[in-house]
């Protein structure tokens, strides 16, 4: 009677292990997803302001020429 009783106690303490096994392990955190929008530069000119001078000095020159 008392090795049966060993041997169940033995029984109950290994399934007991088995059923712990691995379960105790820490937690997996994973880092919070951040995101971050760029700031889209300023549109600038589609014209070149070369062209937008020599457009005003013959706007002006038509109209010295026009005046005479």
């Amino acid at each position: 009677m008392r090795l049966t009783t060993t041997l169940a106690a033995a029984a109950f303490a290994v399934s007991g292990v088995a059923a712990n096994a691995g379960g105790l392990s820490p937690e997996v955190m994973e880092a919070p997803v951040v995101v971050v929008e760029e700031e889209m530069a300023p549109a600038g000119s589609s014209v070149n302001s070369t062209y937008v001078i020599l457009g005003v000095l013959a706007a002006l020159l038509i109209a010295a020429a026009a005046n005479n």
